[in-house]
């Protein structure tokens, strides 16, 4: 594991030297859209009908707002802290173009996020941007999520589907999705429908799980990609993106080659860390405007 002990306070647990484990290169690598870095430097977010505050103080990462029982039940998974990125890391390192996105994005890691809710996210992130995804999602769950209190300040949950099954094209496009409003108020209609629909998938290998989720209305390739890699496990899942195409052709690849093809290079190159390596070299060309 990339971490020594727990020590459980009162209202939070402190992780004792933690490894790989950056604030930014975790919240800010575009796989999460609930979490907001605070002036101090610490990051608040919602997950799982729960709103924590996170921060790194030298080695240790304490998380406030939660006590053991609830780490150990869910945040430990969340945060994927079972699993040592300093062996994956040093396998995708033997990589000389890929060990510069490595070092760069060193303190990533890949949070198993709710199925439903990384669904949605994901159907308004296509041809989005992060501001807006993030604040669609957020009006979502100020009307319809849970209200939760921490620190004098209200948050809301993300609305089950039992909330938003049954909601319009006109009410999601009252929470700004756009042209993305009639893609998710079908999906919600299609996963309430085929109660554990979302469970089934996740259950499937990695090629049928990315066939399955594009029957979705609204998730094309890329957008079954994300969802695979940030909620359902799927390590061998490689999203391209804007980003990822230009560093996939700034490091490896021919100008002109199409996502399609980008993404069976990668999925053939680092197997099943394809999802770990696509982490790396998004963060790695955003952080630094790569351009081709």
């Amino acid at each position: 594991m990339d971490f020594e002990t727990v020590e459980d306070f009162k209202d939070y647990v402190v992780i004792k030297n933690i490894k790989n484990f950056e604030l930014d290169h975790v919240f800010e690598c575009g796989q999460c859209f609930r979490w907001n870095k605070t002036e101090t430097g610490s990051f608040i977010g919602v997950a799982f009908g729960r709103v924590i505050e996170v921060e790194k103080q030298n080695n240790d990462l304490i998380i406030y707002n939660t006590n053991k029982e609830e780490f150990n039940n869910i945040w430990f998974e969340y945060f994927d802290l079972n699993r040592d990125y300093t062996k994956i890391k040093e396998e995708l390192s033997k990589d000389e173009l890929l060990k510069k996105s490595v070092d760069f994005g060193k303190g990533i890691r890949i949070l198993k996020q709710e199925h439903f809710e990384l669904l949605i996210s994901f159907i308004i992130s296509s041809n989005n941007r992060i501001p807006m995804i993030k604040r669609a999602i957020a009006t979502i769950s100020e009307k319809w999520g849970e209200k939760i209190k921490y620190k004098d300040k209200v948050y809301y949950s993300f609305p089950t589907i039992e909330k938003l099954y049954d909601k319009t094209i006109e009410d999601f496009e009252k929470c700004s999705t756009g042209f993305r409003a009639k893609y998710i108020a079908n999906t919600c209609e299609n996963v309430y429908k085929n109660n554990g629909i979302l469970e089934h998938i996740f259950s499937l290998n990695d090629d049928e799980c990315h066939t399955e989720l594009q029957k979705f209305t609204g998730v094309g390739p890329k957008v079954a990609d994300c969802i695979m890699l940030f909620s359902m496990q799927k390590y061998s899942a490689f999203p391209v993106d804007v980003w990822v195409k230009r560093a996939m052709m700034h490091f490896y690849v021919a100008p002109d080659v199409s996502l399609k093809k980008i993404r069976e290079f990668g999925r053939d190159k680092f197997g099943n860390l394809s999802g770990f390596a696509q982490q790396y070299l998004f963060y790695y060309a955003r952080e630094n405007n790569i351009e081709v």
